[in-house]
Protein backbone atom coordinates (compact mmCIF):
# COMPACT_ATOMS: atom_id res chain seq x y z
CA UNK A 1 0.00 0.00 0.00
CA UNK A 2 1.59 2.93 -1.20
CA UNK A 3 -0.09 6.87 0.89
CA UNK A 4 0.70 10.09 -0.73
CA UNK A 5 -0.20 12.73 1.99
CA UNK A 6 -0.37 16.21 0.55
CA UNK A 7 0.88 18.89 3.19
CA UNK A 8 2.40 16.42 5.29
CA UNK A 9 4.36 19.22 6.66
CA UNK A 10 1.34 20.36 8.33
CA UNK A 11 -0.79 19.77 11.40
CA UNK A 12 -2.82 16.99 10.61
CA UNK A 13 -0.59 15.63 7.82
CA UNK A 14 2.12 14.90 10.34
CA UNK A 15 -0.15 13.09 12.87
CA UNK A 16 -1.50 11.14 9.70
CA UNK A 17 2.33 10.60 9.08
CA UNK A 18 2.80 9.05 11.88
CA UNK A 19 -0.40 6.93 12.05
CA UNK A 20 0.26 5.42 9.33
CA UNK A 21 3.75 4.47 10.14
CA UNK A 22 1.86 1.93 12.35
CA UNK A 23 0.01 0.31 9.43
CA UNK A 24 1.74 -2.88 8.20
CA UNK A 25 2.98 -2.58 4.74
CA UNK A 26 2.52 0.97 3.98
CA UNK A 27 4.70 3.43 2.03
CA UNK A 28 4.04 7.07 2.66
CA UNK A 29 5.16 9.62 0.18
CA UNK A 30 4.40 13.56 1.43
CA UNK A 31 4.78 16.86 -0.22
CA UNK A 32 5.58 20.09 1.67
CA UNK A 33 6.04 23.70 0.62
CA UNK A 34 9.11 24.56 2.23
CA UNK A 35 12.35 22.16 1.85
CA UNK A 36 12.34 18.78 2.82
CA UNK A 37 15.61 19.13 4.74
CA UNK A 38 13.28 21.10 7.22
CA UNK A 39 11.29 17.61 8.36
CA UNK A 40 14.05 15.25 9.74
CA UNK A 41 11.17 14.04 12.31
CA UNK A 42 8.93 13.26 8.92
CA UNK A 43 12.26 11.71 7.56
CA UNK A 44 12.85 9.62 10.65
CA UNK A 45 9.39 8.12 10.24
CA UNK A 46 10.49 6.83 6.65
CA UNK A 47 8.24 9.42 4.81
CA UNK A 48 9.28 9.67 1.21
CA UNK A 49 9.28 13.46 1.11
CA UNK A 50 8.69 15.91 -2.23
CA UNK A 51 8.68 19.81 -2.26
CA UNK A 52 6.22 21.18 -4.94
CA UNK A 53 3.69 23.71 -5.79
CA UNK A 54 0.65 21.70 -6.06
CA UNK A 55 -1.21 24.22 -8.01
CA UNK A 56 1.62 23.79 -10.74
CA UNK A 57 -0.40 21.31 -12.83
CA UNK A 58 2.95 19.42 -14.55
CA UNK A 59 4.91 19.28 -11.46
CA UNK A 60 1.59 17.42 -9.32
CA UNK A 61 1.03 15.45 -12.26
CA UNK A 62 4.56 14.41 -13.01
CA UNK A 63 4.65 12.96 -8.80
CA UNK A 64 1.30 11.50 -9.25
CA UNK A 65 2.49 9.32 -11.85
CA UNK A 66 6.04 8.14 -10.75
CA UNK A 67 4.46 7.54 -7.28
CA UNK A 68 1.06 5.69 -8.37
CA UNK A 69 0.09 5.80 -5.08
CA UNK A 70 -2.73 3.66 -4.05
CA UNK A 71 -4.63 6.24 -1.62
CA UNK A 72 -4.25 10.79 -1.86
CA UNK A 73 -4.90 12.20 1.45
CA UNK A 74 -5.17 15.93 -0.07
CA UNK A 75 -4.31 17.85 2.93
CA UNK A 76 -2.44 20.74 1.79
CA UNK A 77 -3.67 24.05 1.47
CA UNK A 78 -4.62 27.24 3.36
CA UNK A 79 -6.72 26.87 6.36
CA UNK A 80 -6.32 30.15 8.49
CA UNK A 81 -10.12 31.29 8.22
CA UNK A 82 -8.76 35.12 9.32
CA UNK A 83 -6.09 34.74 6.57
CA UNK A 84 -8.68 33.86 3.49
CA UNK A 85 -10.06 37.55 4.32
CA UNK A 86 -6.78 39.05 4.39
CA UNK A 87 -6.39 37.43 1.32
CA UNK A 88 -8.99 35.78 -0.41
CA UNK A 89 -7.73 35.06 -3.97
CA UNK A 90 -5.01 33.41 -2.55
CA UNK A 91 -6.92 30.96 -0.06
CA UNK A 92 -9.52 30.51 -3.68
CA UNK A 93 -6.34 30.00 -6.11
CA UNK A 94 -4.59 27.65 -3.83
CA UNK A 95 -7.13 25.13 -2.13
CA UNK A 96 -9.13 24.91 -5.66
CA UNK A 97 -6.40 24.43 -8.16
CA UNK A 98 -4.03 21.87 -6.43
CA UNK A 99 -7.56 19.89 -5.78
CA UNK A 100 -8.38 20.09 -9.75
CA UNK A 101 -4.53 19.35 -10.28
CA UNK A 102 -5.19 16.15 -8.05
CA UNK A 103 -8.33 14.86 -9.23
CA UNK A 104 -7.64 15.97 -13.19
CA UNK A 105 -4.33 13.96 -13.66
CA UNK A 106 -5.64 10.92 -11.53
CA UNK A 107 -8.40 10.71 -13.85
CA UNK A 108 -5.49 11.46 -17.22
CA UNK A 109 -4.08 8.20 -15.68
CA UNK A 110 -7.15 6.35 -15.33
CA UNK A 111 -5.61 5.83 -12.22
CA UNK A 112 -7.69 3.62 -9.18
CA UNK A 113 -6.40 5.85 -6.55
CA UNK A 114 -8.90 6.43 -3.60
CA UNK A 115 -8.64 10.21 -2.99
CA UNK A 116 -9.58 11.86 0.46
CA UNK A 117 -11.29 15.23 -0.44
CA UNK A 118 -11.08 17.69 3.15
CA UNK A 119 -13.57 20.08 3.17
CA UNK A 120 -14.57 21.55 6.62
CA UNK A 121 -17.79 22.54 8.46
CA UNK A 122 -17.55 25.80 7.80
CA UNK A 123 -19.23 24.96 4.42
CA UNK A 124 -22.68 25.06 6.74
CA UNK A 125 -22.74 28.60 7.71
CA UNK A 126 -24.85 29.59 10.43
CA UNK A 127 -27.66 26.70 11.38
CA UNK A 128 -30.91 27.72 13.04
CA UNK A 129 -31.61 25.27 16.32
CA UNK A 130 -33.44 23.03 14.79
CA UNK A 131 -30.68 22.18 12.30
CA UNK A 132 -28.38 21.19 15.13
CA UNK A 133 -27.08 18.95 15.45
CA UNK A 134 -26.23 19.19 11.69
CA UNK A 135 -25.80 16.85 8.74
CA UNK A 136 -24.38 15.93 5.28
CA UNK A 137 -27.73 16.92 3.63
CA UNK A 138 -27.57 20.51 5.37
CA UNK A 139 -27.36 23.39 2.53
CA UNK A 140 -24.15 24.86 2.23
CA UNK A 141 -23.75 28.51 3.51
CA UNK A 142 -20.47 29.16 3.64
CA UNK A 143 -19.16 32.59 5.46
CA UNK A 144 -15.67 33.11 4.36
CA UNK A 145 -13.51 32.96 1.66
CA UNK A 146 -12.19 29.82 3.08
CA UNK A 147 -14.87 28.04 3.22
CA UNK A 148 -15.99 29.17 -0.67
CA UNK A 149 -12.91 27.41 -1.26
CA UNK A 150 -13.84 23.86 0.48
CA UNK A 151 -17.15 24.06 -1.20
CA UNK A 152 -15.50 23.70 -4.15
CA UNK A 153 -13.08 21.19 -3.51
CA UNK A 154 -15.82 19.87 -2.29
CA UNK A 155 -17.95 19.82 -5.05
CA UNK A 156 -15.09 19.25 -7.88
CA UNK A 157 -15.04 15.69 -6.28
CA UNK A 158 -18.25 14.94 -6.24
CA UNK A 159 -17.66 16.24 -10.13
CA UNK A 160 -14.61 13.94 -10.78
CA UNK A 161 -16.59 11.08 -9.43
CA UNK A 162 -19.58 11.49 -11.66
CA UNK A 163 -17.67 12.22 -14.58
CA UNK A 164 -14.71 10.39 -14.80
CA UNK A 165 -15.26 7.99 -11.65
CA UNK A 166 -12.67 9.11 -9.55
CA UNK A 167 -12.76 7.70 -6.87
CA UNK A 168 -13.39 10.44 -4.34
CA UNK A 169 -14.39 10.03 -0.64
CA UNK A 170 -15.43 13.46 0.56
CA UNK A 171 -14.74 14.43 4.13
CA UNK A 172 -16.56 17.32 6.19
CA UNK A 173 -14.21 17.67 9.94
CA UNK A 174 -15.32 19.89 12.40
CA UNK A 175 -12.74 21.35 14.90
CA UNK A 176 -9.46 19.44 14.91
CA UNK A 177 -7.27 20.12 17.95
CA UNK A 178 -4.64 18.69 19.70
CA UNK A 179 -0.58 18.95 19.94
CA UNK A 180 1.44 20.51 17.27
CA UNK A 181 -1.41 23.10 15.87
CA UNK A 182 0.02 26.36 15.44
CA UNK A 183 -0.95 29.27 18.25
CA UNK A 184 -3.42 30.75 15.53
CA UNK A 185 -6.03 28.70 16.79
CA UNK A 186 -8.25 29.05 19.88
CA UNK A 187 -7.19 26.11 21.91
CA UNK A 188 -3.12 26.55 21.23
CA UNK A 189 -3.85 30.53 21.62
CA UNK A 190 -5.01 29.78 25.06
CA UNK A 191 -2.19 27.10 25.86
CA UNK A 192 0.30 29.21 24.58
CA UNK A 193 -0.53 32.13 27.19
CA UNK A 194 -0.78 30.08 29.98
CA UNK A 195 1.82 28.62 29.36
CA UNK A 196 4.05 32.08 29.20
CA UNK A 197 2.41 33.33 32.35
CA UNK A 198 3.19 30.34 34.34
CA UNK A 199 6.78 31.28 33.15
CA UNK A 200 6.18 34.90 33.83
CA UNK A 201 7.01 36.66 30.58
CA UNK A 202 3.27 37.47 30.13
CA UNK A 203 1.28 39.69 32.66
CA UNK A 204 -1.43 37.42 34.39
CA UNK A 205 -3.90 38.28 31.80
CA UNK A 206 -5.31 36.03 29.11
CA UNK A 207 -6.28 38.00 25.55
CA UNK A 208 -9.94 36.66 23.83
CA UNK A 209 -11.90 36.92 21.14
CA UNK A 210 -15.72 35.24 21.11
CA UNK A 211 -16.33 33.05 23.89
CA UNK A 212 -20.29 32.46 23.33
CA UNK A 213 -19.53 30.29 19.74
CA UNK A 214 -20.17 26.67 20.49
CA UNK A 215 -17.63 24.27 18.48
CA UNK A 216 -17.71 20.52 17.89
CA UNK A 217 -14.00 19.50 18.67
CA UNK A 218 -12.00 16.42 17.83
CA UNK A 219 -8.73 15.21 18.44
CA UNK A 220 -6.57 15.32 15.32
CA UNK A 221 -5.31 11.51 16.67
CA UNK A 222 -9.02 10.11 16.60
CA UNK A 223 -9.59 12.52 13.27
CA UNK A 224 -6.79 10.94 11.26
CA UNK A 225 -7.95 7.33 12.44
CA UNK A 226 -11.24 8.04 10.77
CA UNK A 227 -9.26 9.19 7.90
CA UNK A 228 -7.69 6.40 7.11
CA UNK A 229 -10.59 4.02 7.97
CA UNK A 230 -12.65 6.25 5.53
CA UNK A 231 -9.58 5.55 3.16
CA UNK A 232 -10.42 1.47 3.49
CA UNK A 233 -14.09 0.93 3.72
CA UNK A 234 -16.02 4.26 2.93
CA UNK A 235 -17.81 4.77 -0.17
CA UNK A 236 -16.46 6.72 -3.35
CA UNK A 237 -18.51 9.75 -3.87
CA UNK A 238 -20.30 10.54 -0.93
CA UNK A 239 -19.43 12.83 1.98
CA UNK A 240 -18.91 12.07 5.87
CA UNK A 241 -19.31 14.61 8.88
CA UNK A 242 -16.21 14.08 11.33
CA UNK A 243 -16.79 15.21 14.64
CA UNK A 244 -17.14 14.37 18.09
CA UNK A 245 -20.80 15.08 18.18
CA UNK A 246 -20.92 17.05 21.12
CA UNK A 247 -20.69 21.28 21.30
CA UNK A 248 -19.03 23.16 23.56
CA UNK A 249 -18.78 26.78 24.05
CA UNK A 250 -15.35 28.51 23.58
CA UNK A 251 -16.02 30.29 27.27
CA UNK A 252 -16.47 26.71 28.55
CA UNK A 253 -12.88 25.49 26.87
CA UNK A 254 -11.17 28.24 28.47
CA UNK A 255 -12.78 27.61 31.97
CA UNK A 256 -11.27 24.18 31.83
CA UNK A 257 -8.09 25.18 30.58
CA UNK A 258 -7.83 28.09 33.48
CA UNK A 259 -8.56 25.09 35.54
CA UNK A 260 -5.00 23.74 34.66
CA UNK A 261 -3.65 26.40 35.29
CA UNK A 262 -0.93 26.89 38.10
CA UNK A 263 -1.47 30.68 38.69
CA UNK A 264 -4.41 32.85 38.61
CA UNK A 265 -5.12 34.53 35.33
CA UNK A 266 -7.81 37.57 34.21
CA UNK A 267 -9.35 37.45 31.34
CA UNK A 268 -9.29 40.23 28.97
CA UNK A 269 -11.51 40.35 25.38
CA UNK A 270 -9.47 41.42 22.23
CA UNK A 271 -11.48 43.06 19.69
CA UNK A 272 -9.09 41.93 17.31
CA UNK A 273 -9.53 38.56 17.86
CA UNK A 274 -13.05 38.25 16.49
CA UNK A 275 -14.20 37.09 12.87
CA UNK A 276 -15.95 39.44 10.53
CA UNK A 277 -18.63 36.54 10.96
CA UNK A 278 -18.73 34.04 13.01
CA UNK A 279 -21.19 30.38 13.40
CA UNK A 280 -22.98 30.54 16.90
CA UNK A 281 -22.85 27.09 16.91
CA UNK A 282 -21.57 24.30 15.07
CA UNK A 283 -22.13 20.55 15.99
CA UNK A 284 -22.10 17.16 13.60
CA UNK A 285 -24.38 14.60 13.30
CA UNK A 286 -21.58 12.28 13.28
CA UNK A 287 -24.31 9.17 12.23
CA UNK A 288 -23.37 8.54 8.44
CA UNK A 289 -19.40 7.52 9.44
CA UNK A 290 -20.05 5.85 12.65
CA UNK A 291 -22.49 3.40 10.39
CA UNK A 292 -19.99 3.25 7.23
CA UNK A 293 -16.41 2.29 9.52
CA UNK A 294 -17.58 2.09 13.00
CA UNK A 295 -15.35 5.19 14.11
CA UNK A 296 -16.09 7.01 17.82
CA UNK A 297 -13.69 9.61 19.49
CA UNK A 298 -11.33 7.79 21.92
CA UNK A 299 -9.99 10.82 22.99
CA UNK A 300 -11.42 13.02 25.89
CA UNK A 301 -12.01 17.23 25.75
CA UNK A 302 -9.95 17.11 29.05
CA UNK A 303 -7.11 14.67 27.94
CA UNK A 304 -6.50 16.51 24.57
CA UNK A 305 -6.64 20.06 26.21
CA UNK A 306 -4.03 18.89 28.27
CA UNK A 307 -1.73 17.25 26.07
CA UNK A 308 -1.91 20.74 24.33
CA UNK A 309 -1.20 22.59 27.26
CA UNK A 310 1.74 19.98 28.66
CA UNK A 311 3.01 20.64 24.88
CA UNK A 312 3.18 24.53 25.10
CA UNK A 313 4.50 24.40 28.84
CA UNK A 314 7.42 22.16 27.48
CA UNK A 315 7.87 24.99 24.90
CA UNK A 316 8.39 27.25 27.19
CA UNK A 317 10.73 25.50 29.68
CA UNK A 318 7.80 24.79 32.25
CA UNK A 319 7.96 21.86 33.98
CA UNK A 320 5.32 19.53 33.33
CA UNK A 321 3.28 18.02 35.84
CA UNK A 322 4.51 14.65 37.50
CA UNK A 323 2.16 11.84 37.08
Amino acid sequence: MKALITGVDGFVGGHLAKYLTDQQDTTIVGTTWLSTDKYPHLESLGVQLHQIDLTDEETTSQLIENTRPDHIYHLAGQSFVPESFKHPWETLQNNIHAQLNILHTTATLGLKTRILVVGTADVYGPVSPDEVPTNEQQPLHPTSPYSVSKVAQDMLGLQYFHSHQVAAIRVRPFNQIGPGQSRRFVIPAFASQIAAIEKGTQEPVMKVGNLAARRDFTDVRDMVRAYHLLMQRGEPGEVYNIGSGQAYSIQEILDLMLGMARVPIDVQVDPDRFRPVDTPIMQSDNSKVQAAIGWQPAYTIEQTLADVLAEWRAHTGVQADIP
